[in-house]
């Protein structure tokens, strides 16, 4: 099978489909690996990592492939999260374009508001988004959100809840600048790397948790989602707000 997959890998790597070749050559080195713990005999051993060794190099190259032909402005990439679905939970979803040089990130959301259940733990889900970026792998210095008053009464309980976030970060190192609109209605994150994420629901694509002791609480890639669109571009030059 390992086989079979890395000759498929370096199929697809010659019609130029360098996303599914590499998708092909991981599964395939995995494999081989496998048989290389199950040999006995040295010989095969040998042969079978020095091929594991080429495919390795191989795949890295297409890494780089990938990434130059991106950063050359020219990529969309577009995720359909469905209804129910799973296993997407931030880290899974931003994990790809939070590069080791990504120090700045800019949120747009107009809904970063209240915690009570008829906003669905927007705050929750934003301080959650900070704590993908303090653990890394970038190196994180400021974040800058752009989101709307709430109203009434709630326009408090907001305040104090992103002054707190915003203290805590600053624990760790991380500025958090915080400026409001009442017309702003985009959602939208942007990493000084070039990248932008373009999410339908923003940060809030996650369903409401049935109870505070229930999976899925306090994993989000345990917690169903909301339908919903993520479109992923490149751009040399992010806007600053």
């Amino acid at each position: 099978a390992g086989v079979e997959m890395v000759k498929r890998a370096v199929q697809l790597d010659a019609a130029s489909r360098f996303q599914e070749s590499l998708v092909c050559y991981q599964e395939g080195i995995d494999l081989l690996l496998q048989v290389v713990k199950a040999t006995t005999d040295e010989a095969k051993k040998q042969r079978y990592r020095q091929k594991i060794s080429e495919y390795m190099t191989r795949a890295e190259d297409i890494k780089k492939h990938r990434f130059t032909f991106l950063s050359d402005g020219k990529y969309h990439k577009q995720i359909r999260i469905e209804e129910n679905a799973t296993g997407y939970g931030y880290e899974k979803l931003f994990h790809e374009y939070l590069t080791e040089i990504v120090s700045e990130v800019w949120v747009e959301d107009p809904y970063i508001r209240q915690v009570h259940q008829a906003s669905r733990y927007l705050l929750y889900n934003f301080l959650r988004f900070c704590e993908m970026l303090v653990k890394g792998p970038c190196k994180v210095k400021t974040i800058h959100l752009l989101t709307s008053y709430d109203e009434g009464s709630g326009r408090s309980q907001q305040m104090t809840a992103l002054e707190e976030i915003k203290q805590s970060l600053s624990n760790y190192g991380v500025t958090l600048t915080i400026d409001f609109s009442s017309s702003i209605h985009d959602r939208e994150i942007r990493f000084n790397n070039g990248w932008m994420i373009k999410i339908g629901r923003g940060l809030d694509y996650f369903k409401k948790p049935q109870g505070c002791f229930s999976i899925g609480y306090c994993d989000f890639d345990l917690r169903p989602c909301r339908e919903t669109t993520v479109d992923v571009f490149h751009t040399k030059h992010t806007k600053k707000m």
